[in-house]
Order: C-alpha cells, then sequence, then structure tokens
C-alpha cells in the first residue's frame, strides 16, 4: 500500500486477524475483517461524493462503531478527520465546523437537530444519519434538505454503495489525519491539527509504556471525540489487533456488569469515573481478576480512591497530556503509584519533556524541584494549529519546544509533577474549561461590568467553574438569569455551577484581575 497513515491500518490488520472480534457494541460484534471492509466502502463513497486527499470530514455522535469506520474511511481517503463533542452547544458545533471548512458531516440520528442547526451556514454540503434502528447492507434513498442544498443520506445506504477494494491513496505520516478542538485563552477554540506521524508515533509509545497485547480487551468509557479515549486506548488496542469494548455513555453499574462479562483487561478514564465505580454497590461482588491495565488522566487519583483499587489488587498509570502531545506526554507507572504519588511519571518512551527555567528560559532546563514552564517535544507533538499561524508561532520556544503553558517540576529521578495551570484551565469531570471562552458569554449580559471565572474544588467532578461577577453601577442580575443567558450558548459542563457577586474586583496594578486571589474566597467571605 502507498497509505502508511491509520487509515490504512484496518487494511494490513486484516490478514493478520481476520475473523477476530474488533469492536464490540452493545449485542453487535465486528471481526477486523468486517470493520475493514465497511471502512473501505465507505472510503471509496466518500470519494464518489466528492471528498478529495486534504478535505475534512467531521463527525458527531457518541461511542459507536461508525465513529471509527469514519475515522479509517477518511484516512483511507486522504482527508481529515474532525471529531465533535457532543455536549457542545450548536453555536460552538457551527463555529468548529466553519473553522474547519469540513465538507461533509457523519452524525447519529439522535443528534440530527444539533447536527442540522450546527452546519447551518457551513461548507457543510452534505451529511450521512447513522440510524441505531438501521440494518447493515440496507439501502434507504437520501433526501435533499430543507434548505435546498444540504443532501441528506443513511449511512448504511452509504457503506453500501461503495466499491470493496479499498483506495490506495498516497498518504505519509507527515500528511494532516485530525483536526482535533482544544479551547484556548482568546476565548475560540484552536484546531489541533495533528499528523498520522504523531498518532502513529504516540500509539507506539502507549505499547511500549503500557505493555499492550493482542489479547488485550479495552472497555471505553470516555467518549472517542476526547484525544485521550482515542489515542490512548482504542487505536493502539486495534493496531495491536485487540478488542475494543464501545459505551455510548458512562455508567457505573453498566461498566461493572461489561467488565466481568467481557473479561476486560484495560480501562481509561478519570478520578470522578474511578470514584463513581468503587462508590457502586456491585463493586465488592464484580469480579475484576481480568484488569491488568488501569490508566487515569485529568488530576491525581484521590487517596481513598487509589486505596479501594488497592484492596482489590488494582493500581493506576496516572499520566499528564494535551490535544496537542497526541495526547500523551508523561505516564506513572503503576509500581510507583505510592512512593510517587501526585506525580505524573516519566515522559513517554519517544517524548522527551523539559522544566524551563522561570527566571531565564533560554538557559535550559531549570533545576530538580524548580517550577517552571512545562515544555515537550517528539514525533507524537504538533507542529502547528489549523488556520493559526500566529498561534502556532507562539506556542514553541526557539528550538523547537511546545509551551505547554502548565508549571510544574522534576525531582531529583526525573519524575514530573504539575504544580499550577499558567493558563488558567479549569478540568472538571475531564472536560477541559477556558475560562475566557466563558467569561467572554456572560460578558455579553448589559448587567455585567466585569467578571472573572475560577475553579473550585467538587468532590464528584475534582473541580467546576465559579463566576465571580462585578455588576454594573445600578444594574441587576440573579444567577438564575445568568445561567439561562448560557444555556445554548455554551455546552452545560462550562456553565459556572455557582455564581458570586462582588462589589470590586481584586487587580493587579496593570488592571488584570488578580484570579488567584478570588480563589481564595469562599461564598462566606466574599
Amino acid at each position: 500500500m502507498e497509505n502508511f497513515g491509520i487509515g490504512s491500518w484496518l487494511q494490513r490488520r486484516r490478514p493478520k486477524s481476520g475473523t477476530k472480534t474488533a469492536v464490540i457494541t452493545g449485542d453487535r460484534e465486528l471481526s477486523y475483517v468486517e470493520l475493514a471492509d465497511r471502512s473501505a466502502r465507505l472510503a471509496n463513497a466518500l470519494r464518489d461524493r466528492g471528498v478529495a486527499k486534504g478535505d475534512r470530514v467531521a463527525y458527531l455522535g457518541e461511542n459507536d462503531p461508525s465513529f471509527l469506520e469514519t475515522l479509517f474511511a477518511a484516512g483511507l481517503a486522504g482527508a481529515v478527520f474532525v471529531p465533535l463533542n457532543t455536549r457542545l452547544a450548536p453555536p460552538e458545533i457551527q463555529f468548529q465546523l466553519r473553522d474547519s471548512g469540513a465538507v461533509l458531516l457523519v452524525h447519529s440520528a439522535a443528534l440530527a437537530e444539533l447536527a442540522e442547526r450546527g452546519s447551518a451556514g457551513t461548507a457543510v454540503g452534505g451529511r450521512i444519519v447513522v440510524d441505531d434502528s438501521a440494518v447493515p447492507g440496507t439501502t434507504v434513498p437520501g433526501k435533499t434538505g430543507p434548505d435546498g442544498g444540504t443532501v441528506v443520506e443513511a449511512f448504511e445506504a452509504v457503506i453500501a454503495s461503495g466499491a470493496a477494494l479499498p483506495p490506495d491513496e498516497p498518504v505519509g505520516l507527515e500528511d494532516a489525519a485530525m483536526i482535533l478542538y482544544t479551547s484556548g485563552t482568546t476565548g475560540n477554540p484552536k484546531g489541533a491539527l495533528l499528523t498520522h506521524g504523531n498518532i502513529t508515533w504516540n500509539c507506539v509509545n502507549v505499547l511500549v509504556d503500557f505493555d499492550f497485547a493482542s489479547t488485550d480487551v479495552a472497555l471505553m468509557i470516555s467518549p472517542m471525540f476526547h484525544v485521550a479515549s482515542l489515542d490512548m486506548g482504542v487505536l493502539p488496542t486495534l493496531l495491536k489487533g485487540g478488542t475494543v469494548v464501545l459505551e455510548a455513555k458512562f455508567d457505573p453499574r453498566r461498566t461493572l456488569e461489561l467488565i466481568e462479562r467481557h473479561r476486560a483487561t484495560t480501562i481509561s478514564g478519570v478520578p470522578t469515573t474511578y470514584q463513581m465505580l468503587c462508590e457502586h454497590p456491585d463493586w465488592d461482588t464484580t469480579d475484576l481478576s481480568s484488569l491488568n491495565k488501569l490508566t487515569c488522566g485529568g488530576s491525581a487519583v484521590p487517596l481513598r480512591v487509589l486505596e479501594a483499587y488497592e484492596r482489590r489488587g488494582l493500581r493506576f498509570s496516572n499520566g499528564y497530556g494535551m490535544t496537542e502531545t497526541a495526547p500523551g506526554a508523561t505516564t506513572l507507572p503503576a509500581a510507583r503509584s505510592r512512593d510517587k504519588a501526585g506525580s505524573s511519571g516519566l515522559p513517554h518512551f519517544f517524548t522527551e519533556v523539559r522544566v524551563s527555567d522561570p527566571l531565564d528560559p533560554g538557559a535550559g532546563p531549570a533545576a530538580p524541584g524548580t517550577v517552571g514552564e512545562i515544555q515537550i517535544k517528539g514525533p507524537n507533538v504538533i507542529h502547528q494549529y489549523w488556520n493559526r499561524p500566529g498561534a502556532s508561532a507562539d506556542s514553541y520556544t526557539a528550538d523547537g519546544w511546545f509551551k505547554s503553558g502548565d508549571m510544574g517540576y522534576k525531582d531529583p529521578d526525573g519524575f514530573v509533577f504539575i504544580s499550577d495551570r499558567l493558563k488558567d484551565m479549569i478540568i472538571s469531570g475531564g472536560e477541559n474549561i477556558y475560562p475566557a471562552e466563558v467569561e467572554q458569554a456572560i460578558a455579553e449580559l448589559d448587567a455585567v461590568g466585569s467578571v472573572a471565572v475560577i475553579g473550585v474544588p467538587d468532590e464528584k467532578w475534582g473541580e467546576v467553574p465559579r463566576a465571580v461577577v462585578l455588576l454594573r453601577e445600578g444594574a441587576r442580575l440573579t444567577e438564575e438569569q445568568l445561567r439561562s443567558h448560557l444555556e445554548g450558548r455554551l455546552a452545560r459542563y462550562k456553565i459556572p455551577k455557582s455564581v458570586v457577586f462582588v462589589a470590586e474586583m481584586p487587580r493587579t496594578a496593570s488592571g488584570k484581575i488578580r484570579k488567584a486571589d478570588l480563589r481564595k474566597l469562599t461564598p462566606g467571605h466574599v
């Protein structure tokens, strides 16, 4: 094959893994042969509909085989895959479709309204609907949308229309594979442009550092539109020839049931999901003996959760990364979860991590124990943001290291500890929230004089957003009115869980709000 990108993986796996089960969802199972065949047909169908190399194909839906079929089909056709967060509001979907220039949108039937509203006024010329009730192989005629321009077709009909022989579009590791949107400090999301090489090398890091095997059964309880679920769990498993079990939504009881039923060997999640599992009534009676890899990201695992898993003979591999690193940067070996508690671990095998000297960033790495900016380099690190030359240039040092914007330090053994977020990002239940985006939406209200959004601790989600608002003189605004304004504008997880009204904002001499001071305030003190 002339295609060396991720799109070729299933075709290369077909003769090696054959009828072995690749994906399980509910009662449906797809072998490597079936998954490869459906992806090849879809790739040809996309080309028949005018999708050319470099064109963007977006996907909006929960975990489902169609997500993977679209991903691999886009890769076979040389197109760029754009996964969309199902929790976003229509204006947010519209922005990402416009910004990426996606020409085609594949989406679940359940999200048809969101897809239609989000694709209005964009370059999307066709929508392909995945209907859970559709029977593979059936053909449902397409139709023209209400605007008379967008063609709407059924997913199974589109697959059935494609030729069986996979296309062999030349694709190299340097070619674009995905655009994944990550919120920015300016309020508008940026599209991280991941190449086929970025994703491949990240998967190699995972295979090396987590000892993935072809016998692994990975239960995916996190959405694949998040890079951690896709690139740290699903793709490495399929690359190695293992089996992926897809769940559309996380439910602790069902997750425990599926671990036992499928003899899952690996799960990945955030501290919140692991906490909900060990606090469920079925925890003590579920057979967890098959599990041998538990990976966790987003934040450190609380000690009480760590101990609950240790009592069942299980340990975590915690880690640190971001969309721009595809996403793995460091991982803490499970064997070191106790003596290096709180650490994000060591750099992945083919990745380098350094801490810049805060007093002289150009002088080289900081001494052990000295806090500075975490900087990352390696074949898994992106080279640019989509259509953001300024942001791309500002994100790298003169010698080519990616500036994470996170502060931390290395201990004498080289283990990385994250101490603060330079960019004020809030991580709530594994979802990244950038305050600037929320602040911008709140500032649209006439009553708001100034606003700052900060993260506050939350027992369930780790942290949640709080809005601190200074009203204009004489203006009135309630918490309910503020929330109502944000409904439909922002994803629900971004909407502040609490609002505090203040008489004045603590500011620096230059007029910037001192968020560090706001974090020290409690509702009783404000």
